[in-house]
C-alpha cells in the first residue's frame, strides 16, 4: 500500500498577476501544440503508401529531417524566442523579475 500525500497550494492573485499568469499559460500552451504539432507532422509524412503520397492530406517533410526530438524542440526556442518577442514574456527571467 502507497501513501500519497498532496497539498493544494491556492493562490489569491490580484487582477495584474491573474492576466500574466493566463498569458504564461495560453503562451505555453502554443508553444505546447506547435511542438506537438510537429512531431505529428513528421510521423505521418512517413505513414504515405509506397506508390503514392496525398499532397491534400501530408505535408511533405523532407526525408533527410531528423525526429523532432525534445532536444531538437528544446534547442530551438531560443531562436523562436528571437522570431517571436512574445515568447520571451514567458520565460523564467522576465517571471524572476516580475516577482522583485
Amino acid at each position: 500500500m502507497t501513501l500519497t500525500i498532496n497539498y493544494r497550494y491556492r493562490l489569491h492573485p490580484d487582477p495584474i498577476q491573474e492576466q500574466t499568469m493566463l498569458h504564461w499559460l495560453e503562451i505555453s500552451g502554443k508553444v505546447y501544440n506547435y511542438a506537438l504539432r510537429e512531431i505529428k507532422d513528421w510521423v505521418n509524412a512517413r505513414k504515405c503508401s509506397l506508390n503514392y503520397c496525398s499532397l491534400s492530406k501530408e505535408y511533405i517533410i523532407p526525408a533527410n529531417k531528423s525526429f523532432p526530438t525534445y532536444y531538437n524542440q528544446q534547442n530551438a526556442l531560443p531562436l523562436a524566442k528571437k522570431a517571436f518577442p512574445e515568447l520571451e514574456s514567458c520565460s523564467l527571467s522576465s517571471s524572476a523579475n516580475y516577482n522583485s
